[in-house]
């Protein structure tokens, strides 16, 4: 199954992703449960807001990524579903789809915010998908934050990381 949805992003990643502020994206579970993204809606499915096109990619600095000194016991969590723990990621564009899961349910006035390599990749927002752009070949580490209605953290994920691999632009003589 989670090939599927893997082959799913890839797909939606390699499919005209500079024009994503043009369409809109929408979600839904299929008959076995798997989640389906798509530019055509549907009855029951909900539209995908995607965080930002743009990506900075700073200086790794894991130092910030300590989830056990600012956080407390909420009864929250917070997990990245995708992309997989060292998952290589072959994307000549350099766009991931970042897909989350809190537990127990994300609530009204909850935002999460994504790191990549330890710096906010743009504000929280209300929704579990990201969508990042141009993502460097490398190793990069992403994790989420989440914060409940008052802007306080209350649970921050375990750090994934993954491997984008690009194909090398051709130059001509």
């Amino acid at each position: 199954m989670n090939s599927k949805i893997l082959l799913l992003m890839i797909t939606l990643g390699l499919s005209n992703y500079g024009y994503a502020g043009e369409k809109r994206i929408y979600a839904w579970k299929d008959q076995n449960g798997v989640l389906v993204f798509s530019d055509t809606p549907r009855k029951g499915a909900t539209e995908v807001k995607l965080s930002s096109q743009s990506l900075t990619m700073p200086a790794k600095d894991i130092a910030t990524l300590s989830s056990q000194s600012h956080t407390k016991k909420t009864g929250f969590g917070i997990a990245i579903t995708s992309p997989e723990h060292n998952q290589t990621i072959h994307e000549n564009t350099g766009t991931i789809y970042v897909t989350s899961r809190v537990m127990p349910s994300f609530k009204a006035g909850y935002t999460i915010q994504l790191l990549v390599n330890g710096e906010a990749n743009g504000p929280a927002i209300n929704n579990s998908v990201f969508a990042i752009a141009d993502v460097e070949a490398g190793e990069h580490m992403l994790q989420l934050r989440l914060f409940n209605e008052k802007n306080q953290i209350i649970a921050v994920s375990e750090p994934r990381i993954f491997n984008m691999r690009r194909k090398g632009k051709i130059h001509s003589n």
